[in-house]
């Protein structure tokens, strides 16, 4: 397993993918977080312009974590692409057979690329975070509002981003098992992420018993994960019903493992040439 490991790093670090992925999350989350916490503190300061006649300043309490919360409840397609790429780019360029030649057991292979995707996915988290944090604070600051940097509760939930984007890249790597094809898994993780899984969650807040089943679907699970999102605000009745922490952590480790089990015993075994 160590050996197998090591190889699944040196496959990630020896092309040009990782930093070009690493490059985009962080340019997509400082922009997303900036941007807002600039707006957001405009709007504090404008409260009759930014609402028309109200003259009534915006509640600036807890903007801090919502805006830092955009490292994850955004960038998680960076690290499940990541973990699908890093299965299916070994069936479009043929690469697993010098990998099964060199190690026979499948699973220890599998079982290498979860792993490694794991703390891959928890590097571009720390990553993120560091983006979304230093833009959005940086906003923030700029107009006066609190950063909540001092905050024990503002790490705590930066901690539990970081580990929300490791499971994301745990569960790409089950969703690459599952679909083989590069380009079919990456259409899927965008059209889920972006489009389906949003209008999913903006629906099921419309009801509560649709509510209580939209809390386990990937998205609600890793904001309830981390703490906090934009989602979750945005959401018919202005908060949407949400997992414990802990609660969404195995939901999102459970998507993981199951996908992965499945796709090891389906896809994974097949004859490769």
């Amino acid at each position: 397993m160590i050996r197998a490991l090591g190889s699944e790093f040196q496959k990630i670090f020896t092309t040009r993918m990782w930093w070009l992925l690493t490059l985009l999350l962080v340019l997509y989350v400082a922009f997303l977080a900036g941007g807002f916490g600039a707006f957001l503190g405009w709007a504090s300061e404008n409260p009759s312009a930014a609402a028309g006649a109200s003259t009534t300043p915006l509640p600036t309490d807890g903007l801090a974590p919502l805006i830092y919360s955009f490292a994850s409840s955004i960038g998680y397609v960076f690290p499940v692409l990541a973990g699908a790429l890093a299965v299916t780019t070994e069936f479009r360029h043929k690469t697993l057979t010098p990998t099964f030649l060199a190690e026979p057991h499948r699973a220890v292979v599998l079982g290498a690329k979860f792993v490694s995707q794991l703390l891959f996915g928890a590097a571009l988290g720390v990553v993120a975070f560091a983006a979304a944090v230093g833009a959005g604070a940086g906003a923030l600051a700029g107009f006066g509002i609190d950063t909540a940097l001092d905050s024990s509760d503002t790490w705590a939930l930066i901690g539990r981003g970081v580990l929300a984007m490791a499971l994301w890249g745990t569960i790409g790597v089950g969703l690459g098992s599952l679909v083989p094809n590069q380009v079919a898994a990456i259409v899927i993780v965008i059209a889920f992420t972006q489009f389906v899984e949003p209008i999913l969650r903006l629906g099921a807040s419309f009801n509560e018993v649709t509510a209580n089943i939209g809390q386990f679907l990937p998205g609600a699970a890793s904001d309830a994960l981390v703490g906090a999102s934009f989602y979750s605000v945005a959401a018919v009745g202005g908060a949407a019903t949400m997992l414990e922490w802990w609660q969404g952590g195995l939901v999102l480790l459970g998507i993981a493992v199951v996908t992965t089990l499945i796709g090891g015993a389906t896809t994974w075994r097949r004859d490769v040439s």
